[in-house]
């Protein structure tokens, strides 16, 4: 991974308090795991930056090496990694994500 593509994820995570980096946008995700983060996400109505690795490879691939995690979608908070759609589903229904945003856990 070159230091270029480093520093662009670098600060994309440290320079938002949540981003995802995800295959399509929030809008039109382009797998499951994307589209299961953003209902995820949006369901806690939390706010977030979207980051589309099909249109960067250098960030697709870079981003994998960044986390040392295979997959995407990736969630980062406050500058740490959190994890893939399978863990934010985890900490959904934990109550834990909700409290990384800073709110309380909606009603279903």
């Amino acid at each position: 991974m070159t230091q270029d593509v480093n520093a662009r994820i670098d600060a994309l995570v440290k320079g938002n308090d949540a981003v995802l980096f995800m295959k399509g946008s929030p809008l039109f995700p382009q797998c499951g795991f994307s589209s299961r983060a953003v209902a995820i996400l949006d369901h806690l109505g939390a706010t977030y930056e979207s980051v589309d690795v099909l249109q960067d490879q250098e960030i697709r691939q870079g981003i994998k090496a960044y986390s040392d995690w295979p997959t995407i979608p990736q969630l980062y908070v406050k500058g740490e990694f959190v994890g893939g759609s399978d863990i934010m589903m985890e900490m959904y229904e934990s109550g834990e994500l909700a409290a990384l945003f800073g709110g309380e856990q909606p009603a279903a």
